[in-house]
């Protein structure tokens, strides 16, 4: 019978994991000093790597104005309805071939096609009728003179294929003083929950993973039984000697002569 209980006991124990998260926020808490190194140590490896190892990119921007007068002298509301319907188609014939491999010519760039239409970010501004081209490189210089080159060249080889009025270039791309990408703070804020994440997770496994009991409550709460008796803390030796030495400071009382 009482094998019986033992091996369902066992049955329960392997079934159920349960994890007391007071227990696990206290043995977070013994553990917070590496918890903290982990932290500041992530923080430090990705800013590190950011600064000193990732290769920053800048971005240039250049914007074209998709609305020009058909009388050469008033914008009238139909300049204004084609302007914005042909903004988008204007966004796809800007990556089109021709027009990318006459920037590359033009400008005596070594990338081919497919590596320049990547540097690339072409989008119309939400509600209105101005197209961004946006040149992301390595070099600052080198994507301002791409971005207005983009612009120029769409402004005289577009219309001719679309037979629509020529946009106007409305913002000429400067040179980018500061890296679009990478963020130094983004990536030490991520490499600092990084660091945490990891030693949480090694912390909780390693608590997970120890079944020892330490309290008489672990082992009441474990087997429903209260302990009769409860070893103290510390060596035996270091007790023993301590009680010797309380021995040894009562006075020994002394027999009386007959």
């Amino acid at each position: 019978m009482y094998q019986q209980n033992e091996i369902e006991m066992k049955g329960r124990q392997d079934d159920e994991v349960e994890i007391d998260l007071f227990d696990l926020f206290g043995f977070y808490r013994k553990k917070i000093v590496w918890i903290i190194i982990c932290f500041l140590a992530g923080a430090l490896i990705a800013g590190l790597i950011t600064h000193y190892i990732i290769t920053p990119k800048y971005t240039a921007t250049s914007k074209m104005y998709m609305v020009s007068s058909s009388s050469q002298s008033v914008v009238d509301l139909t300049d204004l309805n084609i302007g914005q319907s042909i903004s988008k188609d204007y966004v796809e014939l800007l990556k089109t071939r021709p027009i990318i491999e006459g920037v590359i010519k033009e400008q005596g760039l070594e990338y081919n096609y497919n590596e320049l239409l990547k540097m690339l970010n072409l989008s119309v501004i939400s509600d209105t009728r101005i197209i961004q081209i946006s040149v992301t490189g390595e070099d600052p210089e080198e994507a301002m003179n791409i971005a207005n080159a983009l612009a120029e060249k769409g402004v005289l080889e577009l219309p001719k294929l679309m037979e629509t009025p020529q946009p106007h270039i409305a913002e000429y791309a400067i040179i980018p003083v500061n890296p679009s990408s990478p963020s130094l703070t983004r990536n030490t804020m991520i490499g600092a929950l990084l660091g945490l994440l990891f030693i949480l997770a090694i912390l909780t496994t390693q608590f997970m993973l120890d079944d020892t009991f330490k309290t008489a409550d672990d082992i009441e709460r474990e087997f429903g039984v209260i302990p009769l008796t409860v070893i103290p803390e510390g060596k035996i030796e270091e007790q023993g000697s301590s009680d010797r030495k309380k021995d040894r400071r009562k006075p020994r009382k002394r027999g009386r002569k007959g």
